[in-house]
């Protein structure tokens, strides 16, 4: 087992291992850690814990520092130099009539290092964009092009459901979400109302559904046959998360009714409707 403790660098993403060099760290204390960059500022996201060897895929770096007074000072200049740099090369990009949208700017923590994000279309050849970096930061220069996934990340914002997006907040990473989910979870297919502000399928979607996928277990499906009050029913609509259920019982001209999924007896749970192949296909992240 090696002791560890955990260090995030950014509000979301995801928390890396680093040796805790005997210092008495807690959460949310802000660190200066040795990283494969360089020196990085970062937040304790978890408390000094062991883990097994083999979770440890690198070399473990160290924390060098609790942050001081004078690295605050550096990290509030380094964000004032980000958006003049960001705006240095939106001109530049204009210059070089390159078809790509800047994103964000990030500096390095002691500054020797300058990354741009952006997106595009398709392939952007930035070379001379670079060469034109260089020789105005005196700086190394990094571009990296990103999915519109990774800029509603970065940027953030305010979801339909009127919270932050939950990519800003707690997500890690990103995984496929499909239509098949929309589907079983009862929402309706409109684009617009199941897509997040980057235009694809909300990320909420998939990590929902293991409770979805629970609540359809106990839950019978439209067109199955259940006894409901003493009289062999059919389910002609299912609410999934409150359990209710309209069933219509098989005499002629009887009059359907309401009742949930704890007063009834399953007989047949009837068949899922078909899932058109092409729309089950996961979404390409």
């Amino acid at each position: 087992m090696v002791k560890v403790v955990s260090v995030k660098f950014k509000d979301s993403g995801r928390s890396y291992y680093f040796d805790p060099n005997s210092l008495d760290l807690h959460i949310d204390d802000k660190v200066i850690v040795e990283s494969a960059g360089g020196l990085s500022f970062g937040s304790v996201s978890s408390e000094a814990h062991e883990v097994e060897e083999e979770k440890i895929v690198k070399e473990l770096k160290k924390v060098l520092r609790i942050a001081t007074d004078k690295d605050f000072k550096q990290l509030s200049e380094n964000k004032e130099k980000e958006k003049s740099a960001f705006k240095i090369c939106e001109r530049k990009i204009s210059e070089h009539n390159l078809q790509m949208k800047l994103t964000s700017v990030e500096y390095s923590f002691d500054g020797s290092k300058i990354t741009f994000f952006f997106t595009a279309d398709g392939r952007v050849d930035f070379r001379e964009l670079v060469k034109d970096l260089v020789s105005h930061f005196h700086a190394r220069i990094e571009l990296h092009q990103i999915g519109v996934r990774d800029e509603a990340r970065m940027l953030g914002g305010l979801g339909i459901c009127g919270r932050p997006y939950c990519c800003k907040q707690f997500l890690n990473d990103f995984e496929p979400v499909s239509i098949k989910m929309a589907k079983e979870q009862g929402l309706s297919l409109n684009p617009t109302k199941i897509s997040g502000s980057c235009g694809r399928l909300m990320c909420c979607l998939k990590y929902e559904q293991n409770s979805y996928d629970d609540l359809m277990k106990i839950t019978p499906n439209v067109g199955a046959t259940v006894k409901a009050n003493g009289e062999v029913c059919s389910v002609i609509d299912a609410n999934l998360i409150t359990g209710n259920l309209i069933v219509k019982p098989k005499a002629e001209d009887s009059v359907p009714f309401k009742t949930n999924r704890k007063d009834v007896k399953i007989l047949s749970r009837g068949k899922k409707p078909k899932e058109n192949d092409e729309k089950e296909q996961k979404e390409e992240i």
